[in-house]
């Protein structure tokens, strides 16, 4: 037989599914994105997780620090009289879910194990490496590398969003929520902005109603807080006989 050794140790000769140098190529983007989908589907269906509440604010917040602690209690509220600690075939409800970071993320995160709950982490990579917060369930805690499929992700189980103080990316999910509600790309959800001072000395998005481009009706899609008991009774207000599982995902 002639020496095959060159065929065997071809790239081409390696199993697809076990080729890093393909599975990692610039052709092959649409299966790594059908992949990060994929995966946190199966772990989030395996844990019976029926609807979130998601949480997001600063990455530079310190446990001990007023809104550490507030989002802290946010979440063990939420968690307790939301849902999440049940079980059973009917699934979790409202189960705490956060960007999976530090900061306000933690906090929530904390919270709600510290309830006796489980809460999901959804982390990105990042050039700066964000390390994943010790306080979400490890099997419920992802790593994404597309922002898109980790925003799909936050959004298509979203019963509620509760937004705390923080930057760029806080601001971001914001308004993709914010959005998907406004152009009915997703059901209806509550959504609290926490620290009323903060958030409308930051945004005066009633300038964008006068100026005509957004309708009057669309400054109702949210509302504010200033307490960790005041978001979560805000949230079941909005919400109203609405605070069940949703009736249909985000469209993709």
């Amino acid at each position: 037989m002639h020496d095959n050794s060159a065929q065997k140790t071809s790239p081409s000769y390696r199993l697809a599914a076990l080729d890093q140098d393909f599975i990692l190529g610039d052709t092959t983007r649409g299966a790594r994105f059908m992949l990060e989908y994929q995966k946190a589907e199966d772990h989030l269906r395996a844990r019976g997780i029926v609807s979130t509440i998601v949480v997001f604010g600063s990455a530079r917040v310190r446990p001990g620090e007023k809104l550490y602690e507030e989002a802290r209690s946010f979440g063990r509220i939420a968690s307790e009289r939301g849902g999440a600690l049940a079980s059973g075939q009917e699934g979790r409800d409202h189960v705490i879910a956060t960007g999976g970071g530090p900061g306000i993320m933690e906090a929530a995160n904390r919270g709600a194990t510290e309830a006796g709950a489980l809460s999901i982490g959804f982390n990105i990579t990042l050039p700066h490496e964000q390390e994943p917060n010790g306080w979400s369930t490890p099997d419920l805690t992802f790593l994404f590398h597309y922002f898109a499929m980790r925003k799909m992700h936050l959004a298509m189980r979203a019963a509620a969003l509760v937004a705390f103080p923080g930057g760029f990316g806080t601001l971001d999910e914001l308004f993709e929520i914010l959005t998907l509600v406004q152009t009915r790309k997703m059901p209806p959800v509550p959504i609290v902005l926490y620290d009323s001072a903060y958030w409308k000395g930051l945004i005066n998005l009633e300038r964008m109603q006068e100026a005509g481009f957004i309708n009057p009706e669309d400054l109702s899609l949210f509302s504010y807080a200033d307490t960790p008991e005041e978001a979560y009774e805000t949230v079941v207000a909005r919400a109203g006989n609405g605070w069940h599982p949703q009736a249909e995902p985000v469209q993709s």
